[in-house]
């Protein structure tokens, strides 16, 4: 198996608990009047990770479909990137997700550097999508997609209501 698939298992579990402790338990962000442009952004991130996800479990994307990965990749930081500053204007990240996040920001540049190599060999294959088989970390990497997907949307009508509890302003 190669080092990228464990590198991206490793994110899912990083984001999952950023989700569930910092996101839903301690800043309670779906219910927040001032959260709704940082919903909007992770679900943005969960659809694409979605994809990642589902992209990498099966599939080799040799030719000319590692663009596909590129952009799955490079719309991730850039996403990422406006998700900072969106937390950091709209309120006080706790320990825990400040912590969370360098990790997730560390594993993603690992992951980006993993697979980017894999695309290296890729890109000088014949265009096609070339099926691979990791095992349970396929079908691990399969129920994370599905998951992140359910969560982008969820995250998205959260940022779509209208009718959230205002924040009080300090």
């Amino acid at each position: 198996m190669p080092p990228y698939v464990y590198v991206l298992l490793l994110h899912g579990v990083l984001g999952f608990l950023d989700i569930v402790i910092n996101h839903e338990l301690l800043a309670k962000l779906p219910k927040r009047g001032d959260a709704v442009q940082e919903e909007a952004l992770h679900a943005v991130r969960e659809a694409i990770f979605a994809c990642v996800f589902a992209s990498l479990a099966w599939y080799q994307w040799h030719g000319a479909w590692v663009w596909w990965i590129v952009g799955l990749l490079l719309l991730e930081v850039i996403a990422a990137t406006r998700d900072v500053i969106v937390e950091g204007d709209t309120r006080v990240l706790p320990v825990s997700e400040r912590v969370l996040h360098l990790l997730l920001y560390i594993n993603l540049g690992i992951l980006i550097t993993l697979v980017g190599y894999a695309l290296v060999w890729w890109h000088a294959g014949e265009t096609a999508p070339v099926r691979v088989d990791y095992g349970w970390a396929s079908w691990v990497l399969t129920g994370m997609s599905v998951l992140s997907l359910v969560w982008a949307v969820r995250d998205g009508v959260a940022a779509g209501r209208r009718e959230k509890i205002p924040t009080a302003t300090p």
